[in-house]
């Protein structure tokens, strides 16, 4: 799991980096990083809708994705509770930001299929290019956000981590192309909508959303085992 340990640390030197950095920032420059954060995410997240839409094999999977998800979400209370959490910490964007850094960090091919290339391959390209990207998003985040943002290291590394396992010791298969894409348009409605909660249009409370990430999972399971859609 060399892969993934160097991404942790990346994005664990990148935050702290970005930390340190934002102690000479003034609050109206914060508050533009904000904005800037939430432009980025918001293209982010739409790139990864129109780039993967065309490749679906499902082309309504992602609306029952989203329709079931939001409403175990709600059911559950995820965003508030997370939001419960971190509001002993001070500041109000502060769920936004984890919302939107842990999406961005973990929601992607790279950071899905580049455990499985190592799991598989021993090939750790994939892994070390997500690093360098997450090594600046961190940056700009830890800058915009403070110290808290290093909590999505553990959270990378546990997501990273279990993918790994999984191929390595289970089924590497199970991480298709089509699962893939899946994951990727509905990660992407879900970025996209913590870019318009940062820029303060809309926020959609997108942890609610958090479970949809895994219809796609359990559609594919069901797929795989019955043969069936």
């Amino acid at each position: 799991m060399i892969g993934t340990i160097v991404n942790t640390c990346a994005l664990l030197v990148g935050t702290s980096i970005g930390c340190l950095l934002k102690k000479g920032i003034k609050d109206k420059y914060t508050e533009m990083l904000y904005l800037a954060m939430g432009l980025s995410a918001l293209g982010i997240g739409l790139e990864n809708v129109i780039s993967n839409m065309p490749k679906s094999k499902y082309p309504v999977l992602f609306i029952v994705s989203l329709a079931l998800g939001v409403i175990i979400g709600t059911w559950l209370d995820i965003d508030g509770h997370f939001n419960q959490l971190v509001c002993k910490f001070g500041q109000s964007e502060i769920g936004k930001g984890l919302a939107t850094e842990i999406l961005l960090c973990c929601i992607g091919a790279l950071s899905i299929v580049g455990p499985v290339m190592a799991a598989v391959k021993g090939d750790y390209t994939m892994l070390y290019t997500n690093a360098t990207l997450d090594f600046v998003t961190s940056m700009v985040f830890g800058a915009s956000f403070g110290w808290i943002m290093l909590l999505v290291a553990p959270v990378l590394f546990c997501w990273q981590g279990m993918i790994y396992v999984i191929a390595k010791f289970l089924s590497a298969s199970f991480f298709s192309g089509p699962l893939i894409t899946e994951i990727s348009i509905v990660g992407g409605f879900l970025i996209a909508s913590t870019g318009l909660a940062l820029l303060k249009i809309k926020d959609l409370k997108a942890l609610n959303f958090l479970p949809s990430l895994m219809i796609p999972i359990v559609f594919f399971i069901i797929h795989d085992l019955t043969g069936i859609f």
